[in-house]
């Protein structure tokens, strides 16, 4: 028996050619084959007769070959075949291109089984290449159900379904790591089962069998490596803070905090009062106080003697965070530092100087807080603003500057609790999902391109009021295949030709990092009346004197990004306007879009658009930290994935450290998973 660590390369039929194919799909040995799943079915299993075949809906039917097959040569290049079949309820043709061979293999007055799609009209059907087995043949690409799996240039369904029959034949299945008592609990097949029938189902029912089987396996892996992450950091010494009081910081706040930011500031006190590290996500809705959370943890951390950084992911942000925080702790003696890329090389200096001799309390500052010249006396706290701007690895970079310093990261997209704690590996969560006092709603509307004068109306009646707006387009330039509006064009189009009396300015991600961050200060000083942007701007800084935000071509965002950028406006005491834009008629895209306008509860959102596209918005370009799945679907399988969760906090609780064959089964697999994903999580 073959191993399921060796290479492709002991298959038959695959040389040099075929495993660099295989390379592109990440298989490279048996055990990566095996586990090449696929990505869906069809089921060839039920045969019809010639007259119950539907236009373009492929379908198996016996027939009998009524003539020799006769190829024509139409021009170089091309020769086509023809033969008729025929059942007792009809005649077809059938049309082959360039398949010579077809003309041996289809004998006149044998029968056959067909699979394909007829085309046409009333004059007459046709069938164009169709699959086909002699009916006393073996059935292998009909009167099956047959897998179809994600390919790559060169490899074919039928060679890679090819090679991993012949894999399933000479090795095993990979090790079985679900307990007996379990899979009885949850109805789940055996790993030998599993795996066979996802490639090789005799029903349709079997197939989702197995698929359940492995959603739960990889769902089971997952959360068990969380839990062991979980309970090896326990094992990881940090000094508590006893002194978790905070009356001082609450009376130096000109505003009452909400019930939800309380609850977070309670559970981070507790956090802190361990002898653990904390590793905690503050996740909260746009302007719902995430930055008062850090600030009374940045507190608590300087009032028990040690240092507090906070990254910030771009310079102006750092810098907004900086004047805000250095004016709420200055009357409290905490001094706070500000270390950006855009200092001179004396103010540079002066702040690394503070850091590294403790004079500096509170660091706040960009990438610059990562490089080897930053050196922190005592860092005891850091903070990650917008957790999705930076992976795992650069806050552990930050982490490594202070003695196992507690860690506190916070969100402002607003995801189930249940991805949140998939997205964010082993981080506590903690949720704010009430708004201050106060906030008013950001008024939606869905209009279409037959509302675009009243559109620019308002935009002249937010700047003739004093107030700003912001135009968010989908793309940096214009692009001849996609008919959506282009930053770069429209702000050119606003300034010449609609707003010519009007300040507009340009932002987009092709610009340099300084450039953007002058861009936005000039905004939010008031020195431009209209900022076109792409969603660069989804994470920035507040100007309370924006009101109205209009999204162009808003179908080609998903739900819980329009809502982040939503959030841009409505920071101030004015009212505030949201305009999405569209001239899609798909009734689907419509809904989904109306859901926004509805409501601008994040979390409710975020719910629908999970239900919409699926986790695409929340995994999409943004999942450092999550590793591929290479079978369970987040939107799909929610259910699979609380089963999971559940049993596999049960089992390591009684069985983690167990040298069991399942357990280091177990333990090896959490490692191949997270190793997949290139150690995001580590």
């Amino acid at each position: 028996m073959a191993k399921l660590s060796d290479p492709v390369t002991i298959l038959k039929g695959v040389g040099p050619t075929k495993a660099k194919q295989l390379a592109q799909l990440n298989i490279i040995t048996l055990r990566d084959l095996i586990c090449h799943f696929p990505r869906g079915y069809e089921d060839r299993t039920r045969l019809v007769t010639i007259s119950q075949l539907e236009p373009d809906r492929p379908a198996c039917f016996k027939a009998m070959v009524m003539n020799t097959p006769r190829t024509s040569h139409i021009r170089k290049g091309l020769d086509i075949t023809k033969v008729q079949v025929a059942d007792h309820t009809a005649r077809l043709t059938l049309t082959f291109f360039n398949q010579k061979f077809t003309t041996e293999q289809l004998q006149y007055g044998k029968e056959y089984i067909f699979y394909g799609a007829v085309s046409g009209d009333f004059i007459g059907y046709n069938m164009a290449s169709p699959v086909f087995e002699a009916l006393d043949a073996p059935p292998v690409t009909t009167r099956r159900i047959l897998p179809i799996y994600p390919l790559t240039a060169g490899l074919s369904n039928a060679a890679l379904l090819k090679a991993i029959r012949q894999a399933l034949s000479i090795c095993d299945p990979p090790e079985e790591i679900l307990p007996l008592s379990l899979r009885q609990r949850y109805g789940i097949l055996p790993a030998d089962r599993a795996y066979y029938a996802i490639h090789e189902p005799t029903t349709m029912e079997e197939a989702e069998m197995a698929k359940k089987r492995l959603v739960f396996e990889e769902f089971f892996i997952f959360s068990a490596g969380l839990s062991l992450m979980r309970a090896a950091r326990t094992q990881i010494q940090a000094t508590p803070y006893p002194n978790c009081d905070l009356t001082a910081f609450y009376n130096q706040l000109p505003f009452r905090l909400t019930g939800a930011q309380l609850r977070a500031i309670e559970e981070i006190q507790k956090d802190l009062q361990r002898g653990t590290p904390m590793n905690r996500l503050v996740q909260g809705d746009v302007g719902s106080g995430k930055t008062m959370v850090a600030a009374a943890a940045a507190f608590l951390c300087i009032q028990n003697g040690h240092q507090a950084a906070l990254m910030a992911p771009t310079e102006i942000l750092a810098e907004q965070h900086y004047t805000s925080l250095g004016r709420l702790f200055a009357p409290l003696g905490i001094r706070t530092v500000l270390l950006t890329g855009a200092l001179s090389a004396k103010e540079k200096r002066l702040a690394r100087e503070a850091i590294e001799s403790g004079q500096a309390d509170l660091v706040i500052g960009t990438h610059a807080l990562l490089s080897d010249t930053t050196r922190f006396s005592d860092l005891g706290l850091v903070i990650a603003d917008e957790q999705h701007r930076f992976g795992v690895v650069q806050r552990s970079r930050l982490s490594e500057k202070g003695n196992h310093p507690h860690l506190l990261v916070m969100s402002a997209t607003p995801i189930p609790r249940t991805l949140a704690l998939l997205m964010y590996g082993d981080l506590e969560v903690s949720i704010i999902n009430e708004l201050p006092p106060g906030r008013e709603p950001v008024d939606t509307f869905l209009v279409g391109e037959s509302m675009r004068a009243r559109i620019n109306a308002f935009i002249r009646k937010q700047a003739a009021e004093g107030h700003q707006s912001y135009v968010v387009c989908p793309a940096v330039e214009e692009n001849d295949e996609m008919n959506i509006k282009a930053a770069e064009t429209w702000a050119e189009t606003l300034q010449k030709t609609v707003f010519p009396d009007l300040r507009i300015a340009l932002l987009h991600g092709q610009m340099k990092g300084s450039e953007k961050d002058a861009v936005m200060a000039a905004f939010s000083r008031g020195e431009a009346d209209v900022l076109v942007a792409t969603t660069v701007i989804e994470v920035g800084v507040d100007v309370p004197n924006a009101t109205l935000m209009v999204i162009e071509d808003a179908d080609r965002f998903g739900l819980s990004q329009l809502h982040q950028l939503r959030g841009r406006v409505g920071r101030g005491k004015d009212k505030s306007y949201c305009i999405l834009t569209s001239h899609n008629k798909n009734e689907q895209t419509l809904a989904r879009l109306k859901a926004l306008c509805k409501t601008t509860d994040g979390f409710k959102i975020a719910e629908e658009d999970l239900a919409l596209r699926g986790p695409g918005d929340f995994f999409g370009s943004r999942q450092s930290g999550l590793p591929a799945f290479r079978v369970a679907s987040l939107s799909c399988d929610l259910e699979t994935l609380k089963q999971a969760q559940t049993a596999s906090a049960a089992w390591i609780d009684e069985h983690g450290s167990d040298d069991t064959p399942e357990a280091k089964a177990l333990r090896d697999r959490i490692s191949d998973l997270f190793q997949r994903s290139q150690g995001t999580l580590n």
